[in-house]
């Protein structure tokens, strides 16, 4: 994807000192505005490379519509959570009468890369995107928006590039399950999480410090850990575990490594929660399948897609202007199970 970054509508708008409106009209070959005005609008977009998004236009414009599709990327089909957020995401748009094409990144920068460009050639109307935990850099998501296809970030959100977002609360998340581990005699609380270069693992990772923080109890560097999977889990406790001063208790940014966890110290021969207690974050389906069942933060995935496809669909039939940006919350609870005290 090219490097080049193409102008918007809006960019015109400033540099001429005009409304996007007589912009918009100026391109369409509008009579509503002077002819001398039309033209220097009109040999500016050329001498820019000024491209529109075509589909998007016929959307808002015309009343014979187009095949309506929306663009989804996943990082991971298989993981609980974003396939909930999938549901949500096609119930909502079946519901107005979009479909969805989906393409999964599979957690890589280059195939996510290449999924935009291919999305955008099969003439999506819009993108709904969770990033790859290894992406860095931003070009191939604001080559999309500078050629006028609104793109909305669900979960993993991409700070570096302007655009809608849609995640759950994350920071109170992870204070509330912090909190009721501290509240039920926890003492050594472990912290797994992912990489800080992503704003949810940044999150959840300031929750449980500040919940730490609040009940007087000092943060530990040497209990935290960067673990967000399973494999990595089962691999990594038993070593806490043979420590004098062991954690008591651990918290997960994902029931996928709390269940890791889990299986870790029961294997050690310990005892949940009564030596050590496990919360988790999502409240996927293999939380009520373990044994015991697993303490976790419910994250409402279908409530994210649904609120994901409503900020889209209202930018391209033209209700919310494309250069809005909307950030939506959508709150998290805390599920009290078996494996906290």
């Amino acid at each position: 994807m090219t490097d080049q970054r193409h102008i918007t509508m809006k960019d015109i708008a400033q540099a001429l000192g005009v409304s996007v409106a007589t912009v918009s009209r100026a391109l369409s070959d509008s009579p509503r505005i002077s002819q001398a005005k039309k033209e220097i609008i009109q040999t500016y977009a050329r001498e820019h490379h000024f491209v529109p998004n075509m589909i998007a236009e016929t959307l808002r414009n015309s009343k014979v519509k187009p095949l309506k599709i929306i663009g989804v990327i996943v990082p991971e089909i298989t993981h609980f959570y974003f396939s909930s957020i999938l549901s949500g995401i096609e119930r909502e748009a079946s519901a107005h009468g979009y479909r969805i094409m989906v393409a999964q990144s599979n957690e890589n920068y280059q195939r996510e890369v290449d999924i935009c460009r291919s999305l955008y050639e099969n003439k999506v109307c819009g993108v709904i995107v969770s990033q790859a935990k290894n992406t860095a850099h931003y070009d191939h998501f604001q080559y999309l928006i500078d050629r006028g296809v609104p793109l909305v970030f669900y979960d993993r959100i991409c700070t570096g590039v302007n655009a809608s977002r849609v995640v759950v609360d994350d920071y109170m998340g992870a204070y509330l399950a912090t909190s009721h581990l501290i509240e039920t005699g926890c003492k050594r609380i472990a912290f797994y999480g992912a990489s800080m270069k992503l704003e949810i693992s940044k999150n959840r990772y300031n929750g449980y410090r500040d919940a730490l923080l609040k009940h007087q109890m000092k943060p530990d560097k040497s209990l935290v850990f960067y673990c967000d999977n399973r494999k990595d889990a089962e691999s990594i406790t038993p070593d806490l575990l043979i420590m004098e001063d062991r954690p008591d208790a651990f918290f997960a940014i994902n029931d996928d490594t709390a269940l890791g966890i889990l299986y870790a110290v029961k294997h050690f021969g310990l005892k949940v929660p009564e030596d050590v207690a496990v919360c988790g974050f999502t409240n996927s389906l293999s939380a009520v399948a373990s044994d015991p069942k697993l303490t976790t933060v419910e994250q409402r995935g279908e409530k994210v897609g649904q609120e994901a496809v409503s900020i889209l669909i209202s930018k391209v039939e033209g209700d919310t202007p494309m250069e809005k940006i909307e950030k939506r919350i959508v709150r998290t609870r805390l599920v009290i199970r078996g494996t906290t005290r």
